[in-house]
């Protein structure tokens, strides 16, 4: 989940403590130091391979990260972003709506990279779908952002949609062949998407 921009802090207060969050934040972390003893063969073994379309690895794969600033990206748009969405969803329903967002983020990567043997891994599918999700229900709130200029806070609308601009963008250089990044922008286009679309759901359901 890497970008020119980061967001530090947001003006949403949760009303309950954001128990599944932090347990997805931990289990990450644990499997992370996991995979470390046997690093090569468990993503091999773990990972999504598009062109050897395997169920398991659907899931397995959203568990698995590439290193420490993989996953220590990942698990901090995890962190800034998850706590809301789950006090809003409630948490049943959240940790399916997370599994689902990295479902339809690694059969979007499926959909448009059918023939590769390289293993994906990541959480960052699951999370765009949070991000979608956080754009659908809490688009006014501010976050506060870091980047090489200091720091502002903007409404969430300027900074998430920004940050999907930018995944479509390197998406459509990834189709010419140009970009050289090993990151599954359309993994990152679809889970947005699908969490923007249930979110909006929510939302119409609840007015």
């Amino acid at each position: 989940m890497k970008g020119q921009f980061l967001p530090y802090k947001d003006d949403n207060v949760t009303k309950s403590r954001p128990t599944v969050t932090y347990a997805l934040i931990a289990l990450n972390v644990i499997i992370f130091i996991w995979s470390l003893f046997d690093y090569s063969n468990i993503i091999n073994t773990f990972g999504f391979k598009p062109a050897e379309f395997a169920v398991l690895t659907i899931f397995t794969s959203m568990f698995l990260h590439g290193g420490i600033d993989h996953l220590f990206g990942n698990m901090w748009f995890l962190f800034i972003f998850g706590d809301n969405v789950e006090d809003r969803f409630g948490k049943v329903k959240y940790i399916i709506f997370y599994l689902l967002s990295g479902v339809a983020a690694t059969l979007t990567h499926f959909a448009t990279n059918m023939d590769s043997l390289i293993p994906t891994i990541g959480a960052s599918g699951a999370i765009s779908g949070v991000l979608g999700a956080y754009l659908a229900i809490f688009p006014k709130v501010r976050v506060h952002v870091a980047s090489g200029y200091g720091s502002t806070a903007v409404p969430a609308y300027v900074m998430l949609i920004l940050w999907f601009v930018m995944q479509l963008i390197f998406g459509a250089v990834s189709f010419a062949g140009s970009s050289g990044s090993g990151i599954a922008f359309w993994a990152h286009i679809g889970g947005f998407v699908f969490g923007y679309v249930v979110g909006k759901l929510y939302t119409l359901r609840k007015v």
